[in-house]
């Protein structure tokens, strides 16, 4: 869709001006906006504290649309991973509605619903699990390895979509 375009008068003459999808700050004041190609408002309109929870982080390694992601100290560079149950260092602190490239920057939704998942039950409770792959889910068996860990994800709202509520690790023995 083309931008949306409005009339104004500028300088005394009535001039089409495109709207603004997204902010640059301070030098974007009083121009119109208009909602993105999603049907929304972009976050960059809107002020601080409203909108979703985020974070740009860079990708350690490749990262999957849905993906629930670690949070981690890369030699004092803060990046993400894949969560997984293998180990207390890599439990699930957010999740990704985008695929990344290792070393590129990641959108990591620290809190809300991940619509970007596959195969749920609605109104199952799910739990982080590990495979060799990174982060998956289970509901109800969960894995009793020792030192893999025990961590509830959230519960599902439909067969692609979860509420992520990221329960307390528990490390087993």
């Amino acid at each position: 869709m083309s931008a949306v375009k409005y009339l104004a008068l500028v300088a005394g003459k009535i001039k089409q001006i495109a709207a603004t999808v997204t902010s640059a700050g301070a030098g974007d004041d009083g121009k119109i906006v208009a909602l993105d190609s999603t049907g929304k408002l972009d976050s960059s309109v809107l002020p601080v504290g409203i909108g979703a929870d985020t974070k740009s982080l860079t990708a350690y390694e490749d990262l999957a649309a849905g993906d629930f992601v670690n949070i981690f100290d890369d030699s004092g560079t803060v990046k993400v991973r894949k969560a997984d149950a293998s180990s207390n260092a890599k439990e699930a602190h957010g999740f990704v509605l985008a695929a990344v490239s290792t070393g590129a920057a990641a959108t990591v939704y620290l809190e809300g619903t991940n619509t970007q998942r596959t195969g749920l039950t609605k109104g199952v409770l799910y739990f982080l699990s590990h495979s060799s792959a990174g982060s998956v889910l289970v509901a109800g068996s969960l894995t009793t390895t020792a030192g893999h860990i025990v961590q509830q994800i959230g519960v599902a709202m439909s067969t692609t979509e979860i509420s992520f509520e990221p329960g307390q690790t528990v490390e087993l023995a």
